[in-house]
């Protein structure tokens, strides 16, 4: 916990070794980290190296907390971050699916475990789990228009072919 109250210099901006130095991590940490953190550092021109505000310091730290000392992963540390600075910190959130859809999940749930369960049956048992149920149409009798009428679907002729 003694990074948390690390000594940062005085100063405004900071090269990578010495933000590496500061929070006492290696430089490829540094680099792995500002994928997960796009705006962590600034680039001072094309090519030039990066430089690091007072503010980025402290976030390292905070970072470095978060992912060593709370174990925390980087999209977790992340997301921990931007709730503390976002404006709706702690606020209630929204529930994960509604009923209608919970109702949709349990349907796909059911076919799936039917089935599940015809694969697994063998030869015997798929004569008892037919697939689809029978109030549902085939996808053979969908494409050819004959849903729901019982009737089978008409053969299609051929034209004839042309030597």
């Amino acid at each position: 916990m003694a990074d948390a109250l690390a000594e940062i210099p005085d100063r405004e901006w900071f090269k990578a070794s010495e933000v590496c130095e500061i929070a006492s991590v290696q430089p490829y940490v540094l680099r792995s980290w500002e994928l997960e953190f796009p705006t962590l550092g600034v680039a001072r021109a094309a090519g030039g190296s990066r430089t690091y505000r007072r503010s980025d310091v402290e976030r390292v730290l905070r970072i470095k907390q978060l992912v060593f000392v709370e174990g925390l992963t980087l999209a977790g540390a992340r997301r921990r971050i931007d709730g503390d600075e976002g404006p709706d910190a702690g606020g209630d959130l929204p529930p994960v699916v509604d009923g209608e859809t919970r109702q949709k999940l349990d349907a796909v749930k059911r076919d799936l475990r039917a089935l599940l369960a015809m694969l697994d049956g063998g030869p015997g048992r798929a004569a008892q789990t037919a697939w689809p149920p029978p109030s549902q149409p085939t996808l053979l009798e969908i494409a050819d228009g004959a849903a729901g009428n019982g009737k089978k679907p008409a053969a299609k002729k051929r034209p004839p072919r042309s030597a």
